[in-house]
């Protein structure tokens, strides 16, 4: 697919094994594609290693016709991919106001002020929390943080791991229309999370990792509409990382 973010046969060892086995990925521009899975499928793992954090070994990461593999972090987010990963992690001593401008220190003056006003326009409740240090926020308030952190550059490309992981329903509701409106400005969303209802009802593709491999790549409603997809692919053994939940349980797709 022109223009898209495609990672193919991917290879990622940890601890003397493969977690990530020839997992190939894409996504396009202006998207959410969905990657799911249970606890230990290798998905936290794969998003490291595209965004330079853990080594490849093996495979490819292409945007167009430009190979990102075994870059370093900051070349990735350079050259348009940005990497949310788990965990939420922020400077804790720092203000929003701080972490907001450590996530544009390669941008220019004009470009950094673009960006922090787009991260505030997707985010208003960040506004009156500007001065405000990262660790006195809330779960929802700190993932509203990384998320500006990531789109502030303007990425052409976004991935997302764990968008709900401890945040209350009712944060999850007001995060989603934000997803939608990112991937409606053009931007491609890789969307990594615990709860399928949520994922497929965002996502135009899915696909499923367990046991480091894909198990099915696909149409988002098709996996939706169909449990029996669903359960071949190991899902209900528990969503997400630390999730034991169902493909459907807790939090609606709603938005």
């Amino acid at each position: 697919m022109s223009g898209a973010l495609v990672l193919r046969d991917l290879v990622v060892s940890r601890g003397g094994r493969d977690v990530v086995r020839n997992v190939s990925v894409e996504i396009a521009p202006g998207e959410v594609t969905a990657l799911l899975g249970p606890n230990g499928a290798g998905k936290s793992s794969m998003v490291l290693a595209v965004g330079g954090v853990l080594p490849l070994k093996g495979g490819s990461v292409m945007l167009g016709e430009r190979e990102l593999a075994r870059r370093r972090p900051e070349h990735i987010r350079r050259a348009g991919v940005a990497i949310v990963p788990e965990g939420r992690r922020l400077l804790p001593g720092l203000t929003v106001e701080d972490n907001l401008r450590v996530a544009t220190y390669a941008l220019s003056n004009q470009d950094a002020a673009a960006g922090r006003a787009r991260a505030l326009e997707l985010f208003p409740e960040l506004d009156k929390r500007l001065g405000t240090q990262a660790r006195a926020l809330s779960g929802g308030e700190q993932q509203m943080v990384v998320l500006a952190q990531a789109l502030v550059s303007a990425p052409r490309f976004v991935i997302i791991d764990e968008l709900s992981l401890g945040l209350a329903p009712v944060v999850v509701q007001r995060l989603i229309p934000t997803i939608r409106t990112v991937a409606e400005s053009g931007v491609g969303v890789l969307l990594i999370e615990q709860f399928a209802s949520v994922a497929l009802g965002l996502a135009n593709r899915a696909y499923v990792m367990e046991g480091g491999r894909v198990q099915y790549s696909g149409s988002a409603q098709e996996l939706q509409d169909n449990p029996d997809l669903l359960h071949s692919a190991y899902l209900l053994r528990g969503l997400g990382d630390g999730g034991s939940a169902g493909p459907t349980d807790r939090v609606p797709a709603g938005g």
